[in-house]
Formats: C-alpha cells, sequence, structure tokens
C-alpha cells in the first residue's frame, strides 16, 4: 500500500514513486518542494526513486504528487515493481537506438581513411545529380546528421530535467549543456571552417550516460530485488473453509480466526496455527533458515512461506496488514527510505556541486580564450569539464548500498529498522544479552524423563504414555505443553484417550478419569508435592531428579495413575544450540559479553558457564531498571552497548542502548523498540548483524571515496584539456556504475559471519 497507519496518531505515511532524478540535487530539490505542503516531512531517495513521506491526517496524496510535478519531475503513489521493469525496458530500447546512431559517427569522425572515403563518395553522388558541393566536410554534415538524433531526441528527457531546474541546476544541466554545446560548434565549425568538429563527443557523451543510466537501473532493481521477493510472497487470493465447503475469495475477505486451506507447493496465506493436518514448510524467503521445518497440530505458520508436503488446515491469528510478512515488509521499507547520517556529508557537498561546475568550466572557457588558443580547443576543455563532473557517483554512495544491504539483511533473516546503526555497529564493544529467550529458548522443554511402569496398574507402556499425553495436552500450563510437546514426538498421530472430570488447579496440576480398554482410571500430572499427597510413595530414581532439577534451577513434574507414580519430568528453558559458538565469536571479535536475567544467581551463573561467560560479567536478579543502569555504566565508561533482548522487561535497555536487537519470536514492545529484528531466533544472526553492518559501512566509504577522488582529479585534468570531452563522458557514466557495482558486492557469498 502506498499510504500507510504511522506509529503517530495524527499522521499517516504516503510513499510515492519518483520519475526523472538522476543525483542528489534532484533529491534536495524535490524534498524542499514536498517540505513546503504543510505539515509534511519527507525523505527522498535516489537509489529506490522513491519518496516516503509523513502528513498530517487528511492530507491529499494529490498535493504531494502537484509538488513534486511543480518541482520538475514526475510522481505517483508507489505500487510494485512491474513498473519499474517496464521502465527498465524502456531505458534499454533508448540506448539501442543511441548506440546505433553514435557508433558510425564515431566511425566517421575518428578514422581518417574512413572519414576521406566517406567524404568522396558524398561529393561524387553529389556530381552525379547536378547538386553543389557544402561547404567543407560532407561527412561532417552526415556526422551532424546521425547526431541530431541522439541529442535532440534520445538525449530529450535530460534537456527536458535540465529546462525545469535552471533554479536548482542537477547533472542534466551539465550533460545538457555539454552536449547541446558541442552540437551547435559542430554545425557553426563546419559551415565556416572554424574548427574541428565535435559531433562524436555530443553523440558519445548522450550514449555514455544512457547507457549507464541504464545499466544503474538494471542494477538498482536487483539491489531492491529483495524487497520486490517479500512484496510478491503475499497472496492475492484464500481458500477458506466454511463448514465442509471450501470457498476461494479475496486475501482481503480473510478474517481472525477463519480456517483457511493451504495444499502442498501453495504459499501460506496468513499467519496462524495448524489445526488439522502436517507437513514440511519452507520459510527460508522470511527468516533465512536453509532447511525447512516440521509443522503439524498445533505448530504456528507465517504467511509467505511455503507448505511443501500435506494438506494444512490453518486458525488465521493476524490477518492484512498484521501478519509477519507484512510486519518485515514495512521494517525493510522504512530502512530503505531512511537516510543515513553519513549521507548528510554527501548531500551538503552536492547541494553547491552543479553551480560551481558550471563556474569552474566558464572559467576554463575563459582562461583558454584569454591565453590566445583556438576557440575550437577552448570549446573542448569546457565541455570536458561540463561531462566529467559527477555528482551522481556522490549521490549514489550511500543510498545504494543501504538499499543492498537492507535485502541482504532481509534475505538472511535480519531486518534493520534503522539505517543510522550501521555506523554505530563497528564501534561497539559490550555486548549484553538478555538469557530468556535470547542465550535460551524461552520456552519451556523436557530435558529428562523418568518412566515407572507398575505391573499393579495392569496398562501398557504405550497406554501410559498416551494417559498422560490425554491429560497434558488439556493444560495451557507451559510445563504441561511441554510434556504434551515431547509425548506428541513419540505420538504423532496425536490420538487421545477418552476422558471425563477434568480438572485444574494452579499451582497443584491437572487431573482427570481417562478411559483405559478395562475401565476409568484416574490420572494426575502435577508437583512433586501434589503428587506425594495422592500416591502412597514416589520411586527414588523420581527423588533423584527431583533434587537435580531443583539444583539446576528447573521445573519437576510427575504422573500418577490411579495412585501410583509412573513418570517424572525435568522440565526447563533450554540453551539454545548455536549461542555457546556465537558467543565465542563475539568475544573472538573483541567484544566483552554480559548476561542479564531475571533468574537467582545460582541459574545465571550455569548458564553462563555453560555458553562461555566471565561470572564477573553475570548480572542476576536483574529488574528492567538494573539492565538500563548496567547499559548506562558501561556507557558512562567510554563503551558503545549492544543490548540483545526479547521481552517487554528488555525494551527500556534495548531503547537506552547504543545499538539494540530484538528476536523475532520476541513481544511486539521489544521488537518496535530494537533497531534490528532477527528473524530466526538464534544468536548466530547477531554475528549476521554486526558482520553486515560492517561490510556495508566499508563499502559506503569506498564509494564516497571513489566519489570525491574522482571528482578532484578528473575535473582539473579536463580543465587543462589533457580528456577528450567524448572520454569524459564515458568516464562520469563509469563512476556512477561504479557505486552501484561495488555496493552490489554486499551480495557476494553465502555467509555473512565469514
Amino acid at each position: 500500500m502506498a499510504i500507510r497507519m504511522s506509529n503517530n496518531l495524527d499522521l499517516e505515511q504516503v510513499d510515492l514513486q519518483i520519475a526523472g532524478m538522476t543525483c542528489s540535487s534532484c533529491v534536495a530539490t524535490i524534498e524542499r518542494s514536498l517540505n513546503k505542503v504543510p505539515g509534511a516531512q519527507a525523505t527522498v531517495n535516489l537509489a529506490t526513486e522513491s519518496a516516503h513521506v509523513l502528513v498530517p491526517r487528511g492530507t491529499r496524496s494529490k498535493d504531494l504528487i502537484d509538488a513534486v510535478e511543480g518541482a520538475g519531475y514526475s510522481a505517483k503513489l508507489r505500487t510494485d515493481e512491474s513498473e519499474s521493469f517496464s521502465h527498465t525496458r524502456k531505458m534499454g530500447l533508448r540506448t539501442l537506438l543511441s548506440i546505433l546512431f553514435t557508433i558510425p559517427v564515431i566511425v566517421i569522425s575518428m578514422v581518417h581513411t574512413i572519414h576521406s572515403d566517406v567524404d568522396s563518395y558524398i561529393l561524387k553522388l553529389l556530381d552525379q545529380f547536378g547538386l553543389p558541393n557544402p561547404l567543407y566536410s560532407p561527412s561532417g554534415w552526415l556526422a551532424i546528421s546521425l547526431t541530431a538524433p541522439v541529442v535532440i531526441f534520445i538525449a530529450w528527457p535530460i534537456h527536458r530535467a535540465a529546462l525545469r531546474n535552471l533554479t536548482h541546476p542537477t547533472m542534466d544541466n551539465l550533460i545538457s549543456l555539454g552536449s547541446i554545446t558541442a552540437f551547435l560548434w559542430s554545425i557553426y565549425a563546419n559551415s565556416t571552417g572554424a574548427g574541428d568538429i565535435y559531433a562524436e563527443v555530443a553523440a558519445a557523451v548522450i550514449t555514455f550516460i544512457v547507457f549507464g543510466r541504464y545499466l544503474e537501473s538494471r542494477a538498482k532493481r536487483r539491489a531492491g530485488s529483495a524487497l520486490a521477493k517479500l512484496i510478491s510472497l503475499g497472496s492475492k487470493e484464500v481458500r477458506i473453509l466454511r463448514g465442509s465447503e471450501e470457498i476461494v475469495a479475496p486475501i482481503e475477505n480473510l478474517q481472525v480466526g477463519d480456517n483457511c486451506i493451504v495444499r502442498a507447493g501453495e504459499r501460506i496465506t496468513t499467519d496462524g496455527r495448524v489445526v488439522e493436518g502436517a507437513s514440511s514448510v519452507d520459510n527460508s524467503l522470511l527468516t533465512g533458515e536453509s532447511l525447512p521445518i516440521e509443522v503439524s497440530i498445533g505448530s504456528e505458520a507465517i504467511a509467505g512461506a511455503i507448505n511443501r508436503s500435506g494438506r494444512l488446515v490453518i486458525c488465521a491469528t493476524r490477518v492484512g496488514s498484521d501478519t509477519e510478512l507484512s510486519r518485515i515488509t514495512k521494517m525493510v521499507l522504512s530502512a530503505q527510505s531512511e537516510k543515513a547520517p553519513i549521507q548528510r556529508l554527501a548531500d551538503r557537498i552536492s547541494a553547491v556541486f552543479v553551480p560551481i561546475v558550471l563556474l569552474f568550466a566558464i572559467a576554463t572557457l575563459a582562461t583558454w580564450i584569454y591565453l590566445d588558443n583556438p576557440i575550437s580547443n577552448s570549446i573542448s576543455a569546457a565541455v570536458a569539464v561540463l561531462v566529467i563532473a559527477c555528482p551522481c557517483a556522490l549521490g549514489l554512495a550511500t543510498p545504494v548500498a543501504l538499499l543492498v544491504a537492507t535485502g541482504r539483511g532481509a534475505r538472511s533473516g535480519v531486518i534493520l529498522r534503522r539505517t543510522a546503526v550501521l555506523e554505530v555497529a563497528p564501534k561497539i564493544d559490550a555486548v549484553i544479552l538478555d538469557k530468556t529467550g535470547t542465550i535460551t529458548t524461552g520456552q519451556m522443554q523436557v530435558i529428562n524423563e523418568i518412566f515407572d511402569y507398575s505391573p499393579k496398574i495392569g496398562i501398557t507402556e504405550e497406554a501410559t504414555r498416551l494417559a498422560i499425553l490425554t491429560v497434558a495436552r488439556e493444560s495451557n500450563h507451559p510445563v504441561a505443553r511441554a510434556i504434551a510437546r515431547s509425548l506428541l514426538k513419540e505420538i504423532p498421530n496425536g490420538v487421545v484417550l477418552p476422558f471425563s472430570d477434568l480438572i485444574e488447579t494452579s499451582g497443584q496440576g491437572i487431573a482427570a478419569r481417562v478411559q483405559f480398554a478395562a475401565a476409568g482410571l484416574p490420572v494426575i500430572i502435577g508437583s512433586p508435592n501434589a503428587i506425594r499427597k495422592a500416591t502412597l510413595n514416589i520411586p527414588d530414581s523420581f527423588e533423584s531428579l527431583i533434587g537435580g532439577a531443583q539444583k539446576n534451577g528447573n521445573s519437576i513434574a510427575l504422573a500418577a495413575i490411579d495412585g501410583i507414580a509412573v513418570a517424572a519430568f525435568e522440565v526447563g528453558d533450554t540453551i539454545r544450540p548455536d549461542s555457546s559458538r556465537a558467543i565465542r565469536e563475539l568475544r573472538e571479535r573483541g567484544l566483552s559479553i554480559y548476561l542479564a536475567s531475571g533468574d537467582n544467581a545460582a541459574v545465571a551463573k550455569r548458564v553462563a558457564s555453560e555458553v562461555g561467560i566471565d561470572d564477573n560479567l553475570v548480572l542476576a536478579d536483574a529488574t528492567p531498571e538494573m539492565k538500563i543502569e548496567k547499559v548506562r555504566e558501561l556507557q558512562t565508561n567510554g563503551s558503545k552497548v549492544l543490548m540483545v533482548g526479547d521481552g517487554v522487561n528488555d525494551a527500556a535497555a534495548l531503547a537506552a542502548a547504543d545499538l539494540s536487537i530484538a528476536m523475532g519470536t520476541g513481544t511486539d514492545t521489544a521488537i518496535a523498540t530494537a533497531d534490528i529484528t532477527l528473524m530466526q531466533p538464534n544468536l548466530g544472526s547477531t554475528l549476521k548483524a554486526i558482520d553486515l553492518s560492517r561490510k556495508t559501512l566499508r563499502i559506503i566509504r569506498t564509494n564516497l571515496g571513489w566519489a570525491f577522488i574522482y571528482n578532484v582529479i578528473g575535473i582539473p585534468i579536463a580543465a587543462i584539456g589533457a580528456l577528450d570531452p567524448m572520454y569524459a563522458g564515458g568516464a562520469m557514466a563509469f563512476s556512477s556504475l561504479f557505486v552501484v557495482l561495488n555496493s552490489l558486492r554486499l551480495n557476494r557469498g553465502t555467509n555473512l559471519s565469514r
């Protein structure tokens, strides 16, 4: 959608697609025009050719479009990528025509033997038809004739933009003035014999420019392909199950609570919970996970994922703009629309760049004439100055790199919400990790289990497990749900026994009468104290497990059937498989790693020891206020702090840190506060985020360095006449292309942590 709700209830966000921008001077002009609309706050992005505008609610989008068009550009509400492809294709056709006209001009003008042969042939033809001979070179007039379509028609968009921006000159003004000057001089020189003609310069400059912009457009489309892929993941239609009837409806008709059908090979249409079926699901484009994950009844499903095998029925829990896919898309789009602080220097230089180049070109022309150089040579030097100057490279240096970085991050499950963090990440020297949900999974799991099948009960081992599953799955308590998940792995079909008289008592457990083949027996799952009251005795092996669980800070649950304890489960929050490796690699990068946990010191230090964090860097019994104090203490000591968390209790510390990362499985509050969101729930993605930031900043600095050095060296060389204007045009086109291609290096490789 082109119009979205803003976090500020009085504002709304409007996204515009802009056509006609060529350099950062264009960006500044459009931003000034949009900001004149009452209450508007505009950010224009050259790389995405778009404007991101916050306006008071009720502002007409037409007013914004009129403001852009009044500045000499075209605009419309941002839609999809298909129009960008059409624009690129038209640029390709324009480039092809320009090349077809320009090649013979260059051949005629620069190859002396061909030049002479063309002159002889044209003079012979004129004699045959009794026509007068032209003044001076006939081949010159042929070259000028072939140049005319290029300079007049192919370059018309450039001239039109130059006319519209006379008050705020852009790169188009330099190109337009340079090509027209060379073309008009060629006509004058070939009419009077005043000197060499520069038809090949006029044609080649335009051809280099349109060809460079065509390649640039293709590269920018490639750079923005990650966002296009995200948008394309959204479904247009959905199969809604109404009773036993299957209805195909527009996705907009889907509501929370509706059951929808997803067949093998289809994309999941909405976020929801699987209520029927089992399958493997490919989340790679959303989370960056390379392997499919198995889902079954009770599993979460996200919109945009591909159902690889079986038929699924999914109950919608989030629809429309509330889905995970929509949230990711909005975060990526917002990051791509934002300006990084490093771009400000380039913007300030670009604002005065074109006027300075125009003055320098005039000064070059005047100096050459004053020194009694031929007028043709004087014009050649001035045109070379106009043509080689390239504010475009300066304007693209940062936004194209950010465009590629946000896209690469999205494909790897790293969502950048604010591009300013790219400058902070390389300076980070201290990392505070929340324990629950960050180092650990944040989900209770069965760590150890013991079964004691008493012959007194007279039921089989399989029936015992099935009876416990029957009761456990009826509870929403985290411990009971963990037991149910564990048993479901052994009983994948999920078939349970009949039961009655279900009772759940807070702090005690859950009980029911389960119907076995012979008779109904009471089944209880609860705390050790509750089970002790309901059973004759507890086996010694169970008591040993209880003691170990309490020492480890884990929960313990026992199960009894007909008054006899038959199973014990140690349930706890387990450490993520990659946490130790990720923390080791963070330390190898020279970072100090702290652990913050609301658990007691014994539990917090045990987890820290398992993942390689020193005891003296553990903050136990940590409240939200204590986490903030730790962040500020480190900052006071000169550290740049990264906070990684997932819960509401982490939100304040995330906001206080220099850089903040939230797990995508975390709370909405944590995600809304963080600078970066990790779609894969593992610490390894933190390494990806840091490495992506470091690589992006290196690319931006390379781009800016190239753009500055190119102009500082190139313009003086052109001014002293050491550079042919035609080659200057090629160099200018290459400078912009270099910036784009250099930025695309961020897409290389498959592992951001290398």
